[in-house]
């Protein structure tokens, strides 16, 4: 790790720090960040939005239980909306866990700096989005306690999984998408949790973070093999960004059913998780920076990039909405048919809602005051969420509800079971952010003191120009 002479220190001005206000060093870095956790007294407004997140869980539980025991007619889908807000949520959450690799695998390799301040955050909000993801298609087979049969594991019933149906791929791209994020997270906390080993006074509580840190003692050797392990962790990440979501579009674009049946989901799909999964590290990291007061370190200039990030995506996701209507007019028939049901049909509502959310909001972060203004920007990140799952809606439902034969037409419409499952999954997605929060430094410590001696930086208020 890089270090200040005492010379050095004396020499530095105001413009020599990126993402550290002036008068800050390894110390005060170090402190402000562990003591977040390590405070005795919890924030009561970390308390308030924790019993709040706990409520929307125990009402989880209670949907799933519910479920469970009476099965998956309490849900509104029905002939021929099988799939519904189910699959709708799956593929959702899904889409917000890219950001967190992306910020953390691809800028790393990238080097892209600026990444620092976020990558922690973002990282924790992948698992637990990817945790939320996979309680969709779990419980949407009916019987949940039977969903081992999806693994192909030897057996005497000789029943194997159906390795050409792409419910099955994503078994395995979710599974591994999961189980290499958190490997990647984890070992990003190791040095951390070593310094907050250090940092403890509490007995018990030292003791934990000691185990957690597995023996790290900050050695040459220790940082030669961290390093070695965290770029190998990050090569196998990156394709996982394009992968993962790209299977997920494969649910849909390799069936006949118009609307689904097209080549430009797959990039379309990414294009459409990067968007959702930029703009739900904004919702979360804006009201955190302000509450704990980390303006210092999440800076005008990570907001900035984020909101570069999310502008160019959402053009990606607007060109995928032109192509869709092209391709459904050139190929006229049913596809025409289907692209005009959506705009003038029964749920046109929802299509013109998702073009306005997806398109002409978003434009707003053309302008260099509204990337620089908190209130605005977590607005239109809302907006971006909210938009982003109005398109899955309009993905699923309208290219289900009307079939190619009239007498198998139907309406779909949501139950309270519906709501009360996709709400309870938001609380639980926020609880374990909470959680994270209080337990775990939110930001890379060790990350952050690295970049002090060597890059560059303004300390303007909120409201002044940023530098790029």
């Amino acid at each position: 790790m890089s270090t200040i002479t005492p010379e050095r220190q004396q020499t530095l001005t105001t413009t020599d720090y990126p993402v550290i206000a002036p008068g800050h060093n390894f110390i005060t870095v170090t402190e402000k960040i562990a003591n977040i956790v390590l405070a005795r007294r919890t924030p009561f407004g970390w308390l308030v939005g924790t019993a709040i997140a706990f409520t929307m869980v125990m009402m989880l539980l209670y949907t799933i239980g519910y479920l469970v025991l009476t099965g998956v007619g309490i849900w509104g889908n029905n002939i021929p909306v099988a799939w519904a807000f189910d699959i709708i949520n799956f593929v959702w959450w899904i889409g917000i866990g890219h950001a967190g690799t992306l910020i953390s695998a691809i800028l790393l390799l990238f080097r892209q700096d600026w990444r620092t301040s976020i990558n922690r955050a973002a990282e924790a909000m992948t698992l637990f989005a990817v945790a939320c993801a996979g309680l969709f298609p779990l419980l949407h087979v009916g019987r949940p306690w039977l969903a081992y049969w999806l693994f192909p594991y030897p057996n005497t019933m000789g029943m194997w999984p159906q390795f050409r149906s792409p419910l099955m791929w994503d078994v395995f791209a979710v599974s591994t998408y999961g189980t290499v994020s958190l490997l990647f997270w984890y070992t990003g906390l190791i040095p951390d949790l070593a310094t907050m080993r250090d940092q403890a006074r509490h007995p018990l509580v030292k003791k934990l973070y000691g185990v957690l840190a597995m023996g790290w003692r900050g050695s040459a050797r220790h940082w030669h093999r961290y390093e070695t392990v965290y770029l190998i962790l990050a090569g196998l990440s990156t394709p996982l960004v394009l992968s993962v979501h790209t299977i997920v579009s494969f649910d849909f674009a390799v069936s006949l059913i118009p609307g689904w049946h097209t080549t430009i989901f797959p990039p379309y799909f990414v294009a459409g998780a990067i968007y959702s999964g930029f703009a739900m590290v904004l919702t979360l990291l804006i009201p955190i920076r302000k509450f704990y007061g980390l303006e210092d370190l999440i800076t005008l200039r990570h907001m900035h990039q984020m909101a570069k990030v999310m502008l160019a995506t959402g053009l990606i996701v607007a060109y995928g909405y032109l192509m869709e209507a092209f391709i459904g007019w050139y190929a006229s028939g049913y596809e025409w048919f289907m692209m005009r049901n959506r705009a003038l049909g029964p749920y046109a509502w929802a299509y013109w809602m998702l073009i306005l959310c997806n398109i002409v909001i978003p434009q707003l972060l053309w302008s260099k005051r509204v990337r620089e203004n908190m209130l605005l920007l977590f607005l239109v990140s809302i907006v971006v969420n909210t938009g982003m799952w109005l398109e899955r809606f309009v993905i699923i439902v309208t290219s289900l509800y009307r079939d190619f034969l009239p007498s198998s037409w139907g309406m779909y419409s949501p139950r309270l079971w519906d709501f009360t499952m996709f709400f309870g999954t938001i609380g639980f997605f926020l609880f374990l952010m909470f959680i994270f929060i209080r337990l775990l430094p939110m930001i890379s410590i060790f990350e952050v003191r690295t970049l002090l001696p060597q890059a560059k930086v303004h300390t303007e208020p909120e409201g002044a120009a940023a530098h790029d």
